[in-house]
């Protein structure tokens, strides 16, 4: 009997019956799209991983690295899925998703018209950030198994909560950069607050 690994798929219940949504067009389905897709892709990818005896992809990568791949994943099909929406052409540019026509060759440095992508394993969506700055913000957090014995009966990689919502500048703290780190700016308490309380999407999380 070949080894086999369970799909997952995007619970609908556990959406917000009244998210808030910026004022772009965007629809919560595109939301429900891009994460299945992110669901469907590692599905595929761990299932050809099992059959070749090698370990999921969830299992050989380092978190920095899992969430930079979710992270563009997301953003590359948030925008395949929007009419409204486009994934910024400027390098390394701000935010990672702008709206269509707004800048010159959809590209822009730092732009306030789109949406900022992060992801995280932190319960609650607190992430880093290079700078404090007025954004659209929508933090994906992620679940991943890796305790389960044996491996192939291990959960799916999981989104467990989005936030989605407008922060400012007052919203963030900055903190303190080490002797080989580089400065970074975090939502402050009322900022994060804040940023729970317009929840789109949240999963009771597995023990």
């Amino acid at each position: 009997m070949r080894p086999s690994i369970a799909p997952n798929k995007v619970v609908n219940g556990y959406f917000n019956p009244s998210p808030w949504l910026p004022p772009f067009e965007i629809r919560v389905e595109t939301f429900k799209e891009a994460m299945q897709d992110v669901y469907d892709f590692f599905f595929d990818v761990n299932s050809a991983l099992l059959l070749r005896g090698l370990p999921r992809l969830d299992d050989m990568l380092r978190p920095a690295a899992m969430s930079g791949i979710i992270s563009d994943m997301l953003t590359a099909r948030i925008a395949a899925h929007s009419q409204t929406l486009t994934e910024n052409k400027y390098f390394n540019g701000h935010p990672d998703l702008i709206v269509k026509g707004v800048y010159a060759n959809d590209a822009v440095k730092a732009g306030t018209e789109g949406m900022e992508i992060k992801t995280t394993r932190k319960s609650g969506g607190q992430v880093d950030m290079h700078g404090a700055r007025r954004q659209t913000l929508c933090v994906f957090v992620y679940d991943v198994d890796q305790t389960t014995e044996p491996a192939t009966k291990r959960r799916p990689m999981t989104f467990t909560e989005v936030y989605l919502g407008e922060v400012e500048l007052a919203d963030f703290r900055k903190n303190e950069r080490g002797e080989l780190g580089t400065r970074t700016a975090t939502l402050d308490a009322a900022g994060i607050k804040k940023l729970r309380a317009k929840w789109l999407y949240l999963a009771p999380r597995q023990p």
